[in-house]
């Protein structure tokens, strides 16, 4: 019998499990020697063994292959009242998750009206969904979620996915200090804040240990460009004082390998959707949108502006540098004998 879809256990995985088990791997060594989830395995090994505790693959399989095309009405496609309060919400744009605990609220003591947000993801992506319905003329979304999205993003197994840029990345991980740790200058972190439609933007820099901020005139947001700003700004430092940048893994930082043979520093990527990597730095673009509000074209500000802000927040005083602003602390950085200032 066919596998349905590589999603599931094939049936030479599931002799392999067999085979793994009886030589007495945990189902966390068979789960890698498959490269699946220990999750995986263990439900496997619930759901298709035998009363006794046997697992028998070839009979494993089919009953798995069997579980999967019998026919199954959802709870949704039951019961029209939940079906279309749940279009209803969607219809308003609110996500699967929020749906799901408004349920749960709204109906406390009827758990026919529940159901959890990933049923609710199933139901909108399955064929001739009940929940899809006709797009209005000129909306921008074309099926029920707020993403628009009709089918559900594909997602490579870890260790298989394919690599952000085609050149090597250093992970953030791999950064010789810890996070915490800013005792030693020249580390910086950088980002973007994009304007309007993501049609403008503006780099940020920000120095850890002083919180000193630089900005980058940007006239297109496009990897050569940043590279070019990012060499033009920092290029008038010591070496002791670009020791290193962090960014997240935008597709602007692809020429990152140009930008460590520029600067001699290398460039550290953040975990995928992990801001908080960069504290100083999501925190600084904060006070920097005082300047730059969201919403607006970023297009319009000339490099002198920019650096008028940029004099104007780095001579603020900061409470995190104990009331001295991030200016007179570079200062004295740039004046030390070695380049070397730990606050205290």
């Amino acid at each position: 019998m066919r596998q349905i879809s590589s999603r599931y256990l094939s049936e030479e995985e599931r002799i392999n499990i067999a085979d793994l088990r009886r030589s007495g791997l945990s189902i966390r060594k068979i789960a890698d020697q498959l490269g699946r989830a220990p999750s995986t395995v263990s439900r496997e090994l619930r759901r298709n063994s035998r009363r006794d505790g046997q697992y028998r693959p070839f009979e494993a399989h089919r009953w798995a292959v069997q579980r999967r095309v019998r026919r199954h009405r959802r709870r949704i496609d039951k019961n029209p009242d939940l079906c279309e309060l749940i279009a209803e919400l969607l219809a308003q744009r609110w996500s699967p998750q929020q749906i799901a605990r408004h349920l749960r609220r709204k109906y406390p003591d009827d758990r026919s009206m529940w159901l959890c947000h990933e049923s609710i993801y199933q139901a909108v992506y399955q064929p001739q969904s009940r929940l899809i319905r006709p797009p209005q003329v000129k909306s921008p979304h074309r099926g029920p979620l707020r993403t628009g999205r009709t089918h559900r993003r594909a997602h490579l197994r870890p260790g298989r996915r394919r690599p952000r840029f085609a050149q090597p990345m250093l992970s953030i991980h791999q950064r010789p200090f810890d996070p915490a740790d800013r005792s030693e200058p020249g580390h910086w972190e950088g980002d973007l804040i994009v304007g309007k439609n993501q049609g403008s933007a503006i780099g940020t820099l920000v120095e850890r240990q002083t919180r000193l901020i630089r900005l980058l005139h940007l006239p297109t947001h496009d990897a050569y460009c940043l590279r070019i700003a990012i060499t033009e700004t920092m290029s008038d430092l010591p070496v002791t004082l670009v020791r290193s940048i962090t960014w997240d893994q935008g597709i602007e930082m692809a020429r990152h390998i140009d930008i460590t043979a520029d600067l001699g520093a290398p460039v550290y990527f953040c975990d995928s959707r992990s801001p908080w990597q960069r504290a100083s730095n999501e925190n600084s673009n904060g006070l920097l949108r005082q300047y730059f509000p969201k919403g607006t074209s970023l297009s319009t500000y000339t490099p002198d502006h920019l650096r008028a802000v940029e004099y104007e927040i780095n001579n603020r005083p900061r409470q995190v540098l104990g009331h001295r602003s991030p200016a007179e602390l570079f200062t004295a950085l740039l004046t030390s004998p070695d380049h070397q200032l730990l606050r205290r």
